[in-house]
């Protein structure tokens, strides 16, 4: 699964009612990579579309993560949350250095 992958089941989880084109501007990705993406969550079996009558009367979709998603969301969680302290750790080493490499004490910005 990759970040925007991830990111939408998160957004998703916490609002199914949003649009795609709600998707597209919260998440910054384009309407096609929005529809991409979902299309791809629900052949997986991540989540599932249900149609709706929204207040504009247009039928619009309610999506759901599935068992199978909420798993997958967990698991992903876990692993985003590994890489990005990893990350995290390296630059806080880089920025070290730098700051010693510049002769510039901890508490001092650049």
């Amino acid at each position: 699964m990759d970040e925007s992958q991830f990111k939408t089941l998160r957004e998703l989880a916490k609002d199914g009612t949003l649009s795609q084109r709600d998707l597209s501007r919260k998440m910054g990705l384009s309407l096609g990579r929005v529809n991409y993406v979902v299309n791809v969550l629900l052949e997986q079996g991540y989540i599932k579309a249900e149609r709706f009558k929204n207040a504009k009367n247009k039928v619009g979709y309610m999506y759901k993560l599935t068992p199978k998603g909420v798993s997958e969301k967990i698991q992903q969680t876990q692993t985003f949350l590994r890489q990005k302290s990893d990350e995290f750790e390296k630059l806080r080493s880089e920025i070290e250095y730098l700051r010693q490499e510049a002769g510039i004490g901890k508490g001092r910005d650049v």
